[in-house]
């Protein structure tokens, strides 16, 4: 089973291939680490993976057999859910920035708040998504 991603995951993803050629350091680690965040949270905790397995290997210890055994679906996020996530991202930042700012890191506090302000443009430049339901 495939997941829809939310126009906002398509967005940052889209993202990457500009940063990409254009070298630009900053946009890429804010880039990569809201779509790492994205998928950390569509995992699957590993006491509910191994409930579903059914067939186990006998030579090593907890690991099943079988094409496709060891697969589990991945949690469906909700485009509040991404959205979420990503603007917890852009928070983290500014406040560690203001932390830095603070012990005198200034460099690093303006970079994490040039990569909150990265993906505050992408959250501004996506509309939000009404929810399903009403």
């Amino acid at each position: 089973m495939t997941t829809r991603p939310s126009s906002l995951e398509l967005t940052l993803r889209a993202a990457l291939v500009p940063a990409m050629r254009a070298k630009d350091t900053v946009a890429l680690t804010a880039l990569r680490s809201a779509l790492a965040a994205i998928a950390d949270a569509e995992a699957v905790e590993p006491s509910t993976a191994e409930r579903l397995s059914v067939t186990t290997s006998g030579h090593v210890a907890g690991a099943v057999t079988g094409v496709g055994a060891g697969e589990v679906a991945r949690r469906q996020l909700s485009d509040d859910d991404v959205r979420r996530i990503v603007l917890d991202g852009v928070l983290t930042r500014r406040s560690d920035a203001d932390t830095l700012q603070r012990y005198g890191a200034a460099e690093r506090a303006d970079t994490l708040r040039a990569e909150a302000e990265v993906l505050s443009t992408v959250l501004r430049h996506v509309p939000v998504e009404p929810s399903e339901g009403f």
